[in-house]
This record gives C-alpha cells, structure tokens and sequence, in this order.
C-alpha cells in the first residue's frame, strides 16, 4: 500500500517499507535532501549518503505511474524517506527545505535527454533553470546554511572552440535547450555563490553510464540492443550519429566526486570525467564484438536519431579535483561490460553464455 499525505502544503510519497533486519542503521551525522533521486545518479548517491550515515529524503515529480525501481531497495532503510514537489513552484520547494531541514540540497532533478530537449524547450529551460532558481532564492533568504549542489553537464561546452580536453575555464558554447538550461543554471548558481556568500557549488559531469541508465541514452541503447538480439526478440538497432566522441565514466564513481565536491570547506566548480575518450562507433564495435556479432549486421543509421545540432567531440579535465583526491575506477569497457551482462541477464539468460572476455 502507498500512503500519500500532505504536511505544510507538500504531499509526501511514504513507499513500502519491508523489514529493517538487512540495514545496519548508522548514527545520523547529516540530513540530505536529493531532487531527481529516482534517477541513476540519485539512487547511487542515496546509497553513498546512507552508508555515511545521512539521513536521506528524495524529492520525486509526481507521475501517473510509479517510477521507482532504482530506489525501491531503500526503502527498507528507515533513514529513507522520499516525498512529491515541484521544483518550479517557489511554495513547493520553500514547504519541502522547511520540512526536511537539510544541511545538503543535491539538485540532480532535470529535464536530461538532450535530443527531446529540442522537442520541448520550455518545458527543459523551467524545470533545468527555474528549479535550482527556486532552491536558490529560497536559500538566500531564509537557509543561507545549507550547502548546495547543482547538476551540470559537459552539454555546456557543447562546440566549444577550447582545445580538448576541457576544464572549468573553457569556453561554454551549448548546442542544445538541454545545454543552454544547463548553462543557465551553472552562471545561476555562481551569481548567488559570489553575490551572496552562500555555499553553492557546480559539478560539470561528462557522461556517466550504469546498468540504472535510462533506456534512450545512447550507452543503454547499445547494450539493451545487444541484449534483445541475443534473445531473437530484436533483429536491429536503430542509432544515429557513430562519429561523436564522448568520455565516459561509471556513475558509482562519479556520485562519489559529487559528494566530495560538498564537503569542501569553500564552494567551487568541478569538471569530473576520466580523460579517455571514445567514438559512439568503438561502444558499438565493443558492445558487438564481446558477444561475437558483427555490428554492421544489426546497426541501422536512421535520421530520427541525429540532432540538429551535434557536439562532436567531449573529453574533460579532470585535474582539479584530482588534486582533492578523487579518481575514477572503472575505465569505459568495464563500464559497458556491466552494463551489458545487466541486460543479457535482464532478458533472461546468461551472460557467460554469449560474453568471451
């Protein structure tokens, strides 16, 4: 049963719990709040967050279906709590920081599929832009305490005519709505980080996969893809551009820069990325290869798949916050390997069956 009541004019999702026997329960050091927490990088940062002994509320946009797999494990975990609010409305967002009273605020919630974002700007520039706008202000005039993260993308360099690989001083040249809301958003939070003293930091994350990677990016297509061929259920994949290059890194690691770019004793901005970068075409011819397909079989080129306009080529510098310690794990075919036994498991078979490594 899903219990839905409201408390200061916010609704709040109370999900099954199960028992508590399998979490240790640690002391609560901190409490969190994370919009977007049913996404890849919100499940995998509540994970980290509780291991850390946080107390942890997610903000979730209120559907007509439950979206929730990624998280529906934490909910045996009682410092877990997730409630409904919309991070446009100003009333919304005040009622839940005052609810919650977190001392961190990751703003991960995000219109984040760059080719619809073409489809629907409005909708992508006020949930992208106005969202942490809304935080902010409420922040500013009432919490200037609590610490503050804002998602950003490596969407923001977009054509940029900055030698690669690039850092936080390269030029930001967005070729999306999804690129631009996210600009928007990082000048946003460096305005009210400079202007007013709060503790409002950016992470510029490159792209980072998982096996919790929403099925239209383009990583998840790839092995899904695989993953239905194998099982006879598919006999192509539709893709579009093989020639852009992307730096890809796994989104467990990329969680763990987030949360240590907060803990920082001064706010500031951060590129995270591995540095290796690699052609949409090599995932493919990997992805493939592994399983003992040839690619050209199955890959169809369609249109629908392009963008109109298109970043060719991303790799980020990740020094600065190398000096802070952190390093990725997981180079990008350990990244893809997993996420194609997730699959090829998904669909109901073994991936030892198909996978020679």
């Amino acid at each position: 049963m899903i219990f839905v009541h409201k408390q200061r004019g916010v609704a709040f999702c109370q999900l099954p719990r199960r028992a508590y026997t399998s979490y240790k329960i640690s002391p609560i050091t901190k409490t969190a709040l994370i919009t977007g927490i049913n996404g890849q990088d919100g499940s995998y940062l509540s994970e980290l967050l509780l291991e850390n002994g946080y107390r942890v509320w997610g903000l979730l946009r209120r559907g007509s279906y439950f979206n929730t797999s990624r998280i529906d494990h934490l909910n045996e975990n009682p410092n877990f709590d997730t409630l409904y609010g919309d991070l446009t409305d100003p009333t919304s967002v005040a009622g839940i920081i005052q609810r919650v009273k977190p001392d961190e605020i990751y703003n991960l919630g995000a219109m984040s599929y760059v080719k619809a974002s073409f489809d629907i700007p409005k909708y992508t520039l006020e949930t992208n832009t106005i969202g942490p706008l809304c935080i902010l202000e409420y922040l500013r005039t009432h919490a200037p305490h609590i610490k503050f993260y804002q998602a950003s993308s490596s969407e923001i360099f977009g054509a940029t005519r900055s030698k690669p690989p690039f850092n936080e001083h390269s030029e930001f040249r967005p070729q999306s709505p999804y690129g631009v809301s996210k600009l928007a958003a990082f000048h946003i939070t460096r305005n009210y980080r400079e202007g007013y003293g709060l503790f409002a930091t950016s992470g510029i994350l490159f792209n980072h996969e998982s096996p919790r990677r929403g099925e239209t990016f383009v990583t998840r297509k790839i092995t899904r893809g695989v993953a239905q061929i194998l099982k006879g259920t598919s006999q192509e994949l539709g893709l579009g551009n093989l020639d852009a290059v992307r730096d890809w890194g796994h989104s467990k690691d990329y969680v763990k820069a987030i949360h240590l770019i907060m803990q920082q004793e001064k706010a500031d901005e951060f590129v995270v990325a591995t540095g290796n970068p690699h052609s949409i075409r090599e995932a493919v011819e990997f992805c493939f290869g592994i399983v003992g397909l040839n690619w050209k079989q199955y890959v169809k080129i369609q249109e629908k798949h392009f963008r109109p306009n298109e970043v060719p080529y991303l790799q980020g510098d990740a020094s600065k916050i190398h000096a802070l310690g952190w390093k990725p794990t997981y180079d990008w075919k350990a990244v893809l390997l997993e996420m194609l036994e997730h699959d090829i498991r998904t669909n109901g078979q073994d991936p030892s069956k198909y996978i020679t490594t």
